[in-house]
């Protein structure tokens, strides 16, 4: 009973910790997409708030099965769990042989929704500070270039273009000197019109997409172990919720064989009574 008692609360445990984030994750989501301007792009590739709102809520509705149906010990719950974490398992497998095969394909899908975010800068301003993070973490500035800016109807490098920002790049391109207090929003107009020698003296000129790749190559151990734990603790929950299924199933055909032995006890004591003595 004991085991069962740990395999049981074990699940609970991690269900309930998952079910806690996926709940601030839907919260966040939910916020930033009700605090922020009602005109923008509701689109799920470059819209990062609607995107947590869909992750969170997956989340939620997988470990709240996972939570009910281990506390209440309810099969039908715990196999649609079980099913559902299969599922994700097998496409993230799946995703992984893709990225690893195709390559090629899948950096030239990645370079179009870059792209595609870079053109969405300024409408979305939650997409614009996930962009300026980016930018400012890897050291980056566009997708291939600098020059990708011009993409952008604010940063375009034309004469028609009435912007203030016009051939330019946004501040988080911009390399911060160490002494630096007070941040210049302003640091990177007009540098697309300067050649990339020029440039890289004020900006950072390589472009955020194999800024990533190389980052992703020189910390492939990183990589691996984030995905191999986050695999092995999916497997994990699935072994749980296995074997508390299979304990329950047990402790029912039990139940059901003790119910059926008294229940034809019943019958013989109801067809031979009980008598102290029989005549011949």
């Amino acid at each position: 009973m004991r085991g069962y008692r740990g395999v049981k609360y074990t699940l609970f445990i991690f269900c309930y910790f998952f079910w806690v984030v996926s709940a601030i994750l839907t919260a966040v989501g939910i916020y930033a997409k009700i605090a922020r301007e009602k005109d923008v792009v509701d689109t799920l590739t470059v819209d990062p708030a609607l995107l947590l709102i869909v992750v969170g809520s997956v989340m939620f509705l997988i470990t709240f099965l996972g939570c009910f149906g281990a506390l209440r010990n309810t099969i039908c719950l715990l196999k649609m769990f079980v099913g559902l974490l299969v599922a994700i398992l097998l496409l993230q497998i799946a995703a992984a042989f893709v990225g690893y095969f195709f390559t090629d394909t899948v950096i030239e899908r990645t370079e179009r929704l870059m792209m595609k975010a870079i053109e969405r800068y300024r409408e979305d301003q939650d997409l614009e500070n996930a962009i300026d993070f980016i930018q400012k973490k890897f050291q980056c500035c566009g997708v291939e270039s600098y020059k990708n800016w011009s993409r952008n109807a604010y940063f375009e490098c034309s004469d028609t273009n009435p912007s203030l920002e016009a051939c330019g790049v946004p501040f988080s391109c911009c390399i911060r000197l160490q002494n630096q207090t007070v941040l210049n929003t302003m640091c990177g107009y007009g540098m697309q019109q300067l050649e990339e020698k020029l440039a890289r003296q004020d900006i950072f000129t390589i472009g955020c997409l194999d800024k990533i790749v190389w980052w992703a190559k020189h910390n492939l151990l990183l990589v691996a172990g984030l995905t191999a734990g986050l695999l092995l603790l999916e497997v994990c929950m699935i072994a749980l919720a296995a074997v508390q299924i299979c304990w329950i199933k047990n402790v029912l055909q039990r139940q059901e064989r003790k119910a059926a032995q008294s229940k034809s006890q019943r019958k013989e004591s109801l067809w031979f009574p009980p008598f102290a003595e029989f005549d011949d």
